[in-house]
């Protein structure tokens, strides 16, 4: 945890922002794997991290606006558990690292709630993504889950998003901490890649790399040779001579930071020409993009930025063809980048995503597009000073998506489908750094993972 006071200033900034009525954050609990002692491993609800900082199962925080008093519910560990677990602090003596001097039995919470919806107070709570909280939550509003999200406090949530988007020095401290792992992950993943290996046999070695150092994955691992598809978590794959290995991986320090980085390599440990091309426009595309970060630009202008830049790149193939700005004004990029240029990240790798991307990305004034590809951009809004993003622009050659698109004659203009059918087999480029902005621009975080072409046949050369 962090200091006491860390937490307590930001319920304290919270209460300005939600004026009246009484907050309502759950935590997380146990989920059953195959029978209800064997269980998955516990993740702690990121809101209740920022405000309660505890990571424990089975406790739910109230913050009374009304009466500027904080609450943690949770039962006192039992004998029986005891015996099971060892010795644990009571409720009190964890609340207090945070801070909170009131603490009951967690089902006094359902009393708390009752008087204060009786008493015709307004409850704030947070869109919920755990089914045992959606129960939890019925039981104490008595709004059943079908119902809940329409009755979210959307005053919470933009009060929320206004408070984790800025990432505080402690926050900046611990994302640099597990870069450190993320650096780690991914030079071992360099050293190890080659042919005649199996895709898990790298992804295992990552995982176990995250869990050494004290944290777990921050989302399932993307290692794969078939990297046009976007989020593929298939690690059956015997590696290859001639294929790319894109690696999509990050993982959270012990107070649940993420990293999140991608690389791709040439499985052979040398990239032919094609693969150096195509890989080479995707560096250049996402170095342009980290280059115009600063506060006050948008997202999106960013990211359609990274998108030209992949345009002309392709031109130069003859994969492409026109003006690269009315190509990409029109989506024709997206057929080879069909996804956003990054999203936020910080407690959770997609930072916030539980209680709404469009608040978290977007705002009254910057709406998300409608169109294909940029509507899928998660983070489109101006940046400020302490926002900690990705920056992972990508090429993909994905048949389904190529097929329609000829079929359907769409951008025969800027499109050349048949050099462009040339490349199916090719599979995808991804490459993804985690960026800091900064008062007068922007800072990668952590020690630079190698990227150019020369930096990671160097390092593939080294093992």
């Amino acid at each position: 945890m962090f200091e006491k006071s860390v937490y307590e200033n930001r319920r304290k900034r919270l209460k300005e922002k939600v004026k009246s009525g009484v907050i309502l954050i759950m935590g997380n609990v146990d989920v059953p794997m195959n029978y209800p002692a064997n269980i998955y491993h516990f993740r702690q609800d990121s809101s209740f991290l920022y405000f309660f900082g505890l990571d424990q199962q089975g406790l739910i925080g109230v913050i009374d606006v009304d009466n500027d008093k904080d609450y943690i519910f949770g039962n006192d560990v039992s004998l029986d558990g005891i015996i099971w677990m060892g010795p644990q602090p009571l409720i009190s003596e964890r609340a207090e690292k945070a801070g909170v001097k009131n603490t009951a039995p967690y089902n006094s919470a359902f009393d708390f709630i009752k008087k204060a919806q009786d008493a015709k107070r307004k409850v704030h709570y947070l869109p919920q993504y755990r089914a045992e909280n959606k129960l939890n939550l019925e039981k104490l509003l008595g709004i059943k889950v079908d119902d809940q999200p329409k009755n979210v406090s959307v005053e919470l949530i933009k009060a929320v998003v206004d408070l984790r988007s800025v990432k505080e020095q402690v926050e900046i401290a611990e994302l640099e901490k597990v870069m450190e792992t993320a650096y780690e992950m991914h030079t071992t993943a360099m050293k190890m890649t080659k042919p005649g290996i199996y895709e898990r046999e790298v992804s295992g070695v990552l995982e176990g790399i995250a869990l050494s150092k004290g944290g777990m994955l921050s989302f399932p691992i993307i290692l794969t040779v078939n990297g046009e598809t976007l989020h593929n978590h298939y690690h059956g794959n015997l590696m290859k001579e001639g294929q790319l290995l894109l690696i999509d991986a990050g993982a959270e320090s012990e107070m649940h930071y993420a990293s999140d980085h991608s690389r791709t390599l040439p499985v052979s440990g040398k990239f032919t020409k094609k693969q150096k091309d195509i890989y080479n426009i995707v560096l250049s595309s996402q170095l342009k993009a980290i280059d115009a970060i600063k506060p006050g630009i948008t997202y999106k202008s960013i990211h359609l930025l990274a998108a030209e830049e992949i345009v002309n790149g392709l031109k130069d193939l003859d994969l492409m063809k026109g003006d690269p700005k009315e190509a990409v004004n029109k989506g024709a990029h997206a057929l080879f980048m069909p996804h956003g240029l990054g999203h936020m990240m910080g407690l959770d790798v997609h930072d916030m995503e539980d209680i709404g991307e469009n608040h978290v990305g977007y705002d009254d004034e910057i709406k998300r597009a409608e169109q294909f590809g940029t509507a899928f951009l998660r983070l489109g809004r101006k940046l400020q000073t302490g926002f900690v993003l990705t920056v992972e622009p990508g090429i993909y050659f994905i048949p389904a998506l190529l097929d329609k698109w000829e079929k359907e004659g769409l951008h025969k203009e800027h499109i050349n489908y048949e050099n462009v059918r040339k490349y199916l087999g090719f599979g995808g480029v991804r490459i993804e750094d985690d960026i800091l902005v900064t008062d007068d621009g922007c800072r990668a975080l952590g020690q630079p993972i190698p990227k150019t072409v020369e930096e990671i046949e160097e390092i593939m050369g080294s093992k």
